[in-house]
């Protein structure tokens, strides 16, 4: 029988280490992934990882629903909003690093606005180019803006489960998201039909 969310969060309540182990090891590589790609550092991520499943661990018996894949994802975007604010600074968007590879299909962050598989070199080297022109303008954005996209295209999560990470509703989102794409289309002018 396979356990669900909640059993396994009741099973941590209760002491069981092993289904603690079990909730880290279904979310934690989509989790380090969105967490790379909201701060543009590996080491960062790590560190907001352990402090994510540290916040779990201790809000484990505030958690009200059945499925904890939104609940955790709140409490990353948070952590990584929190030690943003702390650092006083954006941080970095890598495009070159992997997303969400524990179903085996990884994708990159300029994936979308890019072409794939360029057949001549010089299209190869307009394709980095705009890479970084993406990334570039992705760091500019607010965090919240850049965890919507991050979340909506790159972790695939519905508006819904978006706004239920953001905690806010659903037309938040829509506006985060819409706010975003604006800006990412006038700084990408060349890329704004790839953009939007």
């Amino acid at each position: 029988m396979v356990n669900t969310d909640k059993s396994l969060l009741d099973a941590h309540i209760k002491g069981d280490t092993t289904a603690f182990a079990e909730l880290v090891r279904r979310y934690g590589d989509s989790l380090l992934g969105y967490l790379t790609r909201m701060t543009g550092s590996r080491e960062q991520a790590e560190d907001l990882f352990q402090e994510t499943f540290k916040r779990v661990h201790e809000k484990a018996d505030t958690f009200r629903g059945s499925r904890i894949k939104s609940w955790l994802f709140a409490i990353a975007t948070n952590v990584a909003i929190d030690g943003s604010r702390r650092r006083n600074r954006l941080q970095v968007v890598s495009l070159n690093q992997k997303l969400d590879c524990a179903d085996g299909s990884c994708e990159e962050l300029g994936a979308v606005t890019v072409a794939r598989n360029s057949p001549e070199p010089s299209q190869e080297v307009v394709r980095v180019e705009q890479k970084e022109q993406v990334r570039q303008a992705l760091e500019t954005l607010p965090a919240r803006q850049r965890a919507t996209i991050v979340l909506a295209y790159y972790q695939q999560l519905s508006y819904a489960e978006v706004a239920k990470v953001m905690d806010c509703s659903v037309g938040t989102v829509k506006t985060q998201m819409y706010r975003a794409l604006r800006t990412l289309a006038q700084r990408l002018p060349d890329m704004a039909e790839n953009v939007i």
